[in-house]
């Protein structure tokens, strides 16, 4: 066996490990319809060999498969400062923002970070579609990831500023009491699934929303990134 051939051998073996993470995370329908052959007239690999240039077929094929949308939720948040407050649990990888599947989800429970996300995304959102309470639940994870405001949920929430509080119902004046326990729990399974990992591709970084029946000032100089429901979303430019 010369260096040519074990140096053939490991590659091949090297891509054919990636090819099989990629087919794996596809869905089994999927990865059997997998394209498996590339163009050898622009594979800089084709001289290698069939075999190999077959592997890069499938690793490029079940890239292409997989979708913008699957790829980003299974690279989000892969690092621990995206997930803030995480227990130990991971978040599916793909979310869908309507009430029935997160019906289905596990009951929440959590830690002081936890409860004060349900919370806000209780008191400013659960009026919203399951779609915009993620969103406010983004905002306010945006803002612990930043470096220009506390690095807790509690201490975001709780942030005052000029002319009042950063979050209207922290000092509203109105009574805190759970009322609509259903909504309440709803509110726990998104802060559950955003503390775990879940991805934040809703608002595109915003750091601020507001309701459609105000003007803040503020509003016009900063970069607008999304309107849902009845918030519109906003980041620093």
């Amino acid at each position: 066996m010369n260096n040519t051939t074990v140096s053939i051998r490991a590659l091949s073996g090297a891509f054919f490990w990636i090819a099989a993470l990629v087919v794996a995370s596809l869905p089994a329908t999927s990865a059997a319809r997998a394209e498996v052959t590339v163009s050898r007239a622009n594979e800089p690999t084709a001289s290698i060999g069939g075999r190999l240039t077959s592997l890069l077929g499938v690793e490029r094929s079940g890239v292409a498969r997989a979708g913008t949308e699957r790829l980003a939720a299974l690279a989000d948040g892969v690092g621990p400062e995206r997930r803030p407050g995480r227990a130990g649990a991971e978040a599916p990888a793909v979310i869908r923002y309507d009430a029935e599947w997160l019906d289905q989800q596990p009951a929440a429970t959590g830690d002081a970070e936890w409860e004060c996300l349900a919370k806000a995304v209780y008191f400013e959102a659960r009026g919203e579609t399951i779609r915009g309470q993620f969103a406010v639940a983004e905002v306010i994870l945006n803002r612990v990831s930043s470096p220009a405001y506390p690095s807790t949920v509690c201490a975001v929430v709780n942030q005052g500023g000029s002319g009042g509080c950063q979050f209207s119902y922290i000092c509203d004046r109105l009574s805190d009491r759970i009322r609509e326990v259903d909504a309440y729990r709803r509110a726990g399974k998104i802060a559950r699934l955003m503390l775990d990992g879940a991805p934040r591709g809703l608002t595109q970084g915003a750091t601020y929303f507001h309701t459609v029946d105000v003007n803040p000032r503020w509003a016009r100089s900063f970069q607008r990134t999304a309107a849902i429901g009845a918030h519109l979303f906003y980041r620093k430019p």
